[in-house]
């Protein structure tokens, strides 16, 4: 039952994170709308992924050194969450892409 539990988790937190990326409800208090550039969150997007993959390679790291206060489930999901954050930007990357080649080969 708790590896449904840890699935529901992960799953709520691609969904944090996909609003977050789509921009989500803006602050109340915000006196003027900030815009965001396509560049900016890129690098936010690869800084996540590259941060989800560090954190996975500690806790693997400490895992194999044989800490107590790492269970083999915590690692698991670590490394899975990586890897779906990883497929997920190289997905986004090939359909960049191609878009792209798409718009350099329409005539002008």
């Amino acid at each position: 039952m708790s590896s449904i539990s840890n699935i529901d988790q992960v799953l709520a937190e691609m969904r944090r994170i996909t609003i977050g990326v789509q921009g989500g409800p803006a602050e109340a208090g915000a006196a003027q709308p900030s815009r965001t550039e396509f560049a900016d969150l890129m690098k936010q997007s690869v800084d996540k992924v590259n941060d989800t993959q560090m954190a996975a390679s500690k806790l693997s790291s400490a895992f194999s050194a044989g800490d107590p206060g790492v269970d083999v489930t915590e690692v698991m999901i670590a490394l899975q969450k990586a890897g779906v954050a990883f497929q997920a930007m190289t997905e986004v990357r090939n359909r960049l892409v191609s878009a792209y080649q798409d718009i350099m080969s329409m005539p002008v």
